[in-house]
């Protein structure tokens, strides 16, 4: 057998995106800028009908009727200027639109704002491109957009956004079907205590530390915004300054993300089984004291990586409840200390007398707390061979030494 062979029964088609950095001519930039503000326009445009509309009659038109109002519109010599753009680009922004309004009635969102230049832009191009070699090919552009190929897009081409940030660098992003296969299963399982001092701390005791590059950039930025602060809006000084501050943001951005990457692929190759706290993210961000090194950790951004990664290839990821008192709970006895505060930074228990670092217990507690979740049934699992192994060593290790620890 072959060392990358993938036996069939592993094999499943995924939706993956790619993303790389464009490099339009001075013509195709001023050919994007065109689609970025005639999108926005034709967004903008329809919402305030949409607005005006309900407004006035408590009902709203629906896609269908106002992609008929933007044909139209298009035969007019007021706007003929859009059949310069894609209409299927132009259609999806009503679609765009149509998706917020229903987001928001349904209660998943607030209410549709319009879109501002400021923050960018972006446009969809749902069919009719193609990718050769270091080069896209959308409609109108001729001769194609040179990108930075960093790997080979693979599978099945679906749909595909351009998009351009606010420090003017431009963006494709490519949305394929994918096959992949399970990776191999190493029969082992893990707890992970998210924290802001290591970001990562396992129940084997492996710590992730933070981006320090991230931390220094921040410095950085937080100096760049307030010199930006004292400059007179809209002059050329603090024009030029924004773009900067803009592209150091980007920066931390790009940063924060390929680390979050590399740290959730490492754990769900190395494990089949791992097992978080389900946190509650945006109570923690109303605390004050808490809220930005919260909001800069990107826990959420991190824990929805191992889910789609660990359905990806086959392994597992256990979400335990957030009241559940991993960091008060001895995991050796068991026993629960009421009286532990933040700066303990060290568990003395005082049933057994186990002394341990904080987080690291609270890592070991939310493992076999895991793995009783799944042992119960209470929770989802991928179906193999590997995690029931997994599961089964690491919870009868954990049950032997508290019977010990009790007895």
């Amino acid at each position: 057998m072959e060392k990358n062979f993938v036996p069939l029964y592993t094999m499943k088609m995924i939706q993956k995106t790619y993303k790389f950095r464009l490099y339009p001519n001075k013509k195709q930039e001023k050919m994007l800028a065109n689609y970025f503000g005639s999108v926005r326009f034709v967004y903008n445009h329809f919402l305030a009908k949409r607005k005006e509309q309900y407004e006035q009659t408590r009902k709203s038109s629906n896609y269908y009727e106002q992609a008929k109002e933007l044909t139209a519109m298009k035969k007019t010599e007021a706007y003929s200027w859009l059949k310069e753009i894609n209409s299927q680009t132009l259609q999806h922004a009503l679609r765009h639109l149509e998706t917020a309004y229903v987001n928001f009635f349904k209660g998943r969102a607030r209410f549709p704002r319009f879109h501002s230049k400021k923050h960018g832009g972006s446009f969809a191009v749902p069919q009719h491109f193609k990718v050769e070699g270091n080069r896209i090919f959308i409609p109108k552009f001729k001769g194609g957009i040179r990108f930075a190929k960093s790997q080979d897009v693979l599978g099945e081409l679906r749909n595909m956004t351009v998009s351009v940030t606010p420090g003017g660098k431009y963006y494709v992003t490519i949305m394929a079907q994918v096959v992949v296969g399970d990776l191999e299963k190493t029969n082992l399982s893990v707890g992970i205590d998210l924290g802001l001092k290591d970001f990562v701390i396992t129940s084997d005791n492996d710590r992730y530390s933070s981006n320090k590059f991230i931390k220094k950039y921040s410095k950085k930025l937080a100096t760049m915004q307030k010199h930006l602060s004292r400059k007179k809006k809209g002059s050329g000084s603090w024009n030029r300054l924004r773009i900067k501050v803009a592209r150091l943001q980007e920066k931390i951005m790009s940063c924060r993300k390929d680390k979050l990457h590399k740290i959730s692929i490492d754990l769900i190759r190395r494990y089949d089984v791992v097992c978080c706290e389900d946190l509650n993210v945006k109570g923690m961000v109303r605390n004050r004291h808490l809220a930005k090194s919260v909001s800069d950790a990107s826990w959420s951004t991190f824990v929805t990586m191992l889910e789609y990664k660990a359905k990806w290839y086959g392994k597992t990821l256990v979400k335990i409840d957030r009241f559940y008192p991993s960091s008060k709970t001895c995991h050796y006895c068991g026993h629960v200390k009421e009286d532990l505060s933040l700066s303990d930074r060290y568990y003395t228990c005082p049933n057994c007398g186990e002394l341990i670092d904080r987080d690291l217990n609270a890592a070991k507690n939310i493992l076999d707390e895991g793995l009783r979740n799944i042992s119960a049934g209470t929770v989802d699992y991928t179906d193999g061979e590997g995690v029931r192994l997994a599961c089964k060593h690491s919870l009868m290790k954990s049950e032997s030494h508290k019977s010990l620890a009790c007895g």
